[in-house]
């Protein structure tokens, strides 16, 4: 097995910096490529440049979550906010083709019941069927009730039967350890499971999200197991910092 790769998320990491010179500071610090959330007030030919000086790939970026103001999170299984939600879905992926991200995760956003879930599978097709055309995988995350109480996708199993549901081949799971610690623990068990389904994998020490070097995780064992299971893209350093970025990095030490 060769050495692990870690991709830095850019919505947690250097946010004190412009995103076109937080990847040159990934770069600098010794990871393998960069993820972001919403670079949508960003240039993406500031993206491509600092893209192509760092040989990175931008592994994935997040559809808008919405009106920020009245607090959503995304768009995708709201009834009654389809074209709002087909809008993100085709800025998320005219932005991620031109700087050939791979991945998008749309957003479910706040909602439950029969209704949303066919709210969210008619546009998982709909974003499934555009970014087929340019190579790119959907992806949708399951995100913790202590985090985001109320948010529609909760546990892998209901993410894989929306996966099954609309059955695609760009639709895949986004499996990060912090939410799935949070909400069903297993953690290898689910990884050994959903392994076919994944498409990215990210990580966070648990309960509070900070460097993975704490915690009740032991994330030395957990990405053994990732290698073991054939997963070799990087995975998503998706933390919050205590303190600045380039402090919190020691942990990468003990993995690479």
């Amino acid at each position: 097995m060769g050495l692990i790769k870690f991709s830095a998320n850019l919505g947690f990491l250097w946010t004190e910096l412009n995103l076109p010179s937080a990847i040159l500071a990934a770069k600098a610090a010794g990871f393998d490529a960069v993820e972001c959330h919403w670079p949508y007030d960003t240039d993406p030919k500031a993206i491509i440049g600092a893209l192509q000086d760092t040989n990175f790939t931008m592994i994935g970026l997040n559809t808008r979550r919405g009106d920020l103001g009245t607090g959503e999170n995304g768009l995708s299984a709201l009834p009654g906010r389809e074209d709002d939600a087909k809008d993100a879905i085709d800025e998320a992926i005219l932005y991620a083709a031109e700087i050939k991200a791979k991945n998008i995760h749309v957003m479910a956003g706040f909602s439950s019941g029969d209704e949303a879930e066919k709210v969210f599978i008619k546009n998982l097709n709909y974003a499934c069927n555009k970014a087929l055309l340019h190579d790119i995988t959907i992806l949708i995350e399951p995100l913790n009730q202590y985090d985001a109480p109320g948010y529609f996708l909760k546990t892998t199993s209901q993410a894989l039967g929306i996966i099954k549901k609309v059955n695609q081949p760009n639709l895949k799971l986004m499996f990060d350890c912090y939410h799935v610690q949070l909400m069903e623990g297993n953690i290898v068990h689910k990884l050994k499971s959903l392994m076919p389904y994944i498409g990215h994998i990210q990580f966070a020490s648990v309960p509070d999200r900070g460097s993975p070097g704490d915690g009740e995780l032991s994330y030395e064992f957990i990405f053994k197991i990732i290698q073991q299971l054939g997963y070799e893209d990087p995975i998503g350093a998706e933390y919050k910092p205590k303190g600045d970025t380039n402090s919190s990095l020691n942990w990468m030490k003990t993995y690479i």
